[in-house]
This record gives C-alpha cells, structure tokens and sequence, in this order.
C-alpha cells in the first residue's frame, strides 16, 4: 500500500471549500484514494461528507493511502495539493 504523510497546508483545515477542492482532486484522479488524521481510521477521499468528518485542522497531519495501480502518481499529485493549501491542483504536478 502506498501513502504520503502531509500536514494540511490550508489554514482552515480540510472544511467546506478547501475539502470540496481534494475530493474532487481525488475523484479526479481515478483510483481509490484513502484519508486519515495521523492516529484516526481511514475514510473515502473522494466522499465529502467523509472528509468533513475527519475535521482535519490546519497544520494537522494527515495520511493519504492507495493500493491501486497508478496509486504512486495519484498520491503524490494529492500530497501536493494538500501540503500547499492549492486552490486547484495543477495538471503538470
């Protein structure tokens, strides 16, 4: 299984627009992606009502996961968007 550590980049956390932002980034990315606060159970990345109950905070570390093909690339593109707080992830990262 793959995954990237990452401490939330958005100073409001993972709430309403920032969350709504990654799980369309993780829809996006066509494989089944995973998001966990550091010592809390895993969830659906790409299920907003999910992602909002984490009630990850700014600066908090998450884990994001994957066991899929293609998982590597998709885990890095979402590491980045989460680490910097990105309004949008980039198509070239």
């Amino acid at each position: 299984m793959a995954e990237r550590r990452v401490n939330v980049g958005w100073a409001e956390g993972l709430h309403a627009r920032p969350a709504s932002i990654f799980v369309r980034a993780a829809t996006a990315s066509g494989v089944p992606v995973t998001i966990a606060k550091a010592d809390g159970d895993p969830v659906n990345a790409a299920s907003m009502l999910a992602v909002l109950g984490l009630g990850a905070q700014g600066g908090e570390e998450i884990v994001l996961a994957s066991d899929a093909d293609g998982s590597e690339a998709a885990l890095d593109r979402l590491a980045k968007l989460v680490a910097e707080g990105l309004e949008e992830l980039p198509e070239t990262v």
